[in-house]
């Protein structure tokens, strides 16, 4: 494909990736309990409305929207990078146990510490992020040198089983704190507080500059550790940034949302499918994709069980368990990895 034919390819994808996320914010805007209609929807975002519509857009809809970007920023962004730097198609914050480490250790800071309060507790979700992410590269690359995609995503199911059983029995041991973790833990945005994005906006920020920062050096990292290091690359500053991108970004996500799997499965690959394995174009479409998976999976628990919701969490899960199924079936011919 040349040049001129991929730059044209990528304002395409841009395009429609734009369009579907309007959609989806629309969507997100509209539909729930207390529908909006467009008409109803527009006069309330101009300031008019009801008082009840006023307070479902301004109090329940629009901190809930503005979540589900970030989330999927966040996500999105460290889906494609995990698979990025272990070379491994199957990588996911979920699937590789990063979610669990930030749910066992956020669950660690209500129970020993009595951290009651979200914002509070987003230090020990990215702290979590950091040391299952060291962890299980780690155990994936010990005694070989690289990322090996069996061991990873072995070693990733492994810690995060044992570390989700450990959560759970924490959490239904202390009535507590099971009560303020059986939301959040399945991943969802009902109840979140738009309060709580403000303190971790900075820290998703400097993670998605991050991310785009090293996504050349990946580029030559996919090709081979001995290849990276004859073209200047440094292996151990690309780990280490990319390992920081990861923690901020599936921590920032974790903190506001709770362990949401498979998104950054998923996304990275339509993306990659889209627009090519360039790993900047990469990281970019699937930081400005995956919001759209999130919110309309958002908006798919608002209807499918009322009067009640499904979390994110579990929507997301009935999409992505298949999709897992099919890649490992395919792992092995998946390109760009």
């Amino acid at each position: 494909m040349t040049r001129t034919r991929t730059r044209t390819r990528t304002a395409a994808w841009a395009a429609v990736i734009a369009v579907a996320l309007a959609a989806s914010v629309v969507l997100s805007l509209a539909v729930g309990a207390n529908g909006l209609h467009p008409g109803l929807l527009l006069d309330t975002l101009a300031g008019g409305g009801t008082d009840e519509s006023r307070f479902v857009l301004r109090d329940q809809r629009v901190p809930r929207t503005l979540l589900a970007l970030a989330v999927g920023v966040g996500l999105g962004g460290a889906g494609a990078l995990m698979q990025a730097l272990t070379r491994n198609p199957l990588a996911d914050p979920g699937i590789l146990g990063v979610n669990a480490g930030a749910a066992a250790a956020v669950a660690g800071a209500v129970v020993l510490l009595g951290v009651t309060d979200p914002a509070g507790q987003a230090p020990f979700a990215y702290a979590g992020a950091l040391v299952l992410t060291v962890l299980v590269v780690a155990l994936g690359t010990a005694g070989r040198g690289r990322a090996d995609p069996v061991r990873l995503t072995l070693a990733g199911i492994a810690v995060g089983a044992v570390l989700s059983g450990i959560t759970t029995g924490v959490t239904l041991t202390h009535p507590d704190a099971f009560e303020r973790m059986l939301g959040w833990s399945a991943g969802t945005l009902l109840g979140r507080d738009l309060a709580l994005l403000a303190p971790v906006l900075p820290l998703l920020a400097v993670g998605a500059l991050l991310a785009v920062a090293v996504a050349p050096a990946l580029d030559a990292v996919a090709l081979g550790d001995d290849t990276a290091r004859s073209q200047g690359v440094s292996l151990a500053r690309t780990r280490l940034v990319t390992i920081a991108a990861i923690t901020l970004l599936a921590g920032t996500a974790t903190a506001l949302a709770g362990p949401v799997s498979f998104v950054g499965l998923m996304i990275p690959h339509v993306v990659r499918w889209a627009v090519g394995v360039g790993h900047r174009r990469v990281v970019v479409g699937s930081m400005a994709a995956a919001p759209v998976l999130v919110l309309l999976a958002d908006v798919v628990g608002r209807v499918v069980a009322p009067p009640g919701e499904m979390p994110v969490g579990i929507v997301t899960a009935f999409v992505g368990a298949p999709v897992l199924i099919a890649l490992v079936r395919r792992s092995r011919r998946v390109s760009g990895l």
